[in-house]
């Protein structure tokens, strides 16, 4: 009996391995769902918003983006600070990889039509710890909303 049982155990944990992600796949997933929860407002579209970025920035299927979100969800909820993720991608990215990571963080402050000054301010301050220039940031910010 006990050998029937560890079939279907030994079973179940094949199909729920997890895929791993980078840290700087983490890190860029908590800061845009810090992004989406900046204003007060994060709702289901927000959070397809992050889904999609997150699938064709890293390309990834739909599932794994989806469960890229919710390890990084579950990351920062986790957290106390911003500065465990922004230390790690400072560390590990180059200086345009961190454009692009300004770059979805402005697409994503810009998805529901509104910039709210809460949203304005997180950028900025992400762009201080990741090491971007103010001009880059603005920059960046104005190549985004004209598209």
């Amino acid at each position: 009996m006990t050998s029937f049982f560890n079939f279907f155990k030994k079973n179940a944990e094949e199909v729920t391995t997890q895929i791993e992600f980078s840290s700087q796949e983490i890190a860029v997933g908590v800061l845009l769902i810090e992004m989406a929860r900046a204003d007060f407002q994060q709702d289901e579209s927000e959070n397809q918003s992050i889904i999609d970025l997150l699938q064709k920035h890293f390309d990834l299927t739909p599932e794994n983006s989806k469960l890229l979100f919710s390890q990084a969800e579950d990351n920062l909820n986790e957290s106390v600070s911003l500065h465990e993720f922004t230390k790690d991608l400072h560390d590990n990215l180059d200086q345009d990889q961190k454009e692009e990571v300004i770059t979805l963080l402005w697409k994503l402050a810009i998805s529901d039509d509104n910039l709210d000054k809460y949203e304005d301010y997180l950028v900025r301050k992400i762009a201080d710890l990741l090491y971007v220039s103010n001009s880059i940031v603005l920059k960046i910010k104005h190549q985004v909303f004209i598209k």
